[in-house]
């Protein structure tokens, strides 16, 4: 069995990743696919279980575990609460044969490029800054502040869309699902890939 592939998708708020990411799963459901639960210190919000949408964990243990090198990326972010990607975890289900998908931004996209060089990293791009505005307010989430704050923080996100492999651009819904299954597919017929999943086909169709 070859080892499940890695993948990392960033984008600005708003501009769909999560949405592509479930629609994903949902519609290629039986393949081995999943998103990488994170850990966190911050506290649940309502609704969120532990083990499903986050870890959560107190400072002490997070800092016990970053000790203990037991994260591939790991960031402390606005508000003092850290984040973290288990290493264990994402070897475990590599291992099993089992594509898992990172939800990061650009800055932990770039510890995990030093550390793993067979991932592949995918930026999804709005189709412009007004779009992008117009979905964030369509949310009915945000304040006008955040919404301003959300689209500061998105221009500089997108400056770092270079340092990725793909970039699918999230005009229409349906196509950019396409385009993102589209990868998905080349990676598995890659010859690294191919060598490992039909290592026994290939042996019997080169011997004599």
């Amino acid at each position: 069995m070859a080892q499940g592939n890695l993948y990392i998708l960033s984008a600005p708020s708003g501009a769909g990743k999560s949405s592509l990411i479930s629609a994903l799963l949902d519609k290629e459901q039986g393949k081995n696919r999943m998103v990488s639960v994170s850990h966190t210190t911050r506290q649940p919000r309502p609704g969120e279980v532990d083990g499903v949408h986050y870890h959560f964990v107190s400072v002490a243990e997070f800092e016990t575990l970053i000790e203990q090198g037991a994260f591939l990326e790991y960031a402390k972010v606005f508000g003092g609460n850290y984040y973290g990607t288990s290493l264990p975890a994402i070897e475990k289900n590599l291992a099993q044969g089992i594509d898992v998908f990172l939800d990061i931004d650009w800055q932990g996209a770039r510890q995990i490029r030093e550390k793993v060089r067979s991932v592949k990293s995918i930026f999804i791009l709005p189709p412009s800054l007004s779009e992008l505005e117009r979905r964030l307010i369509g949310r009915g989430q945000d304040s006008a502040e955040v919404i301003a704050d959300r689209m500061a923080k998105a221009k500089a996100e997108i400056s770092h869309y270079d340092e990725y492999d793909y970039v699918i651009i999230n005009d229409n819904f349906e196509q950019a699902l396409v385009d993102l299954q589209s990868i998905l597919r080349a990676e598995k017929l890659t010859l690294g890939y191919q060598k490992q999943e039909n290592q026994r086909l290939i042996h019997e169709l080169l011997a004599k």
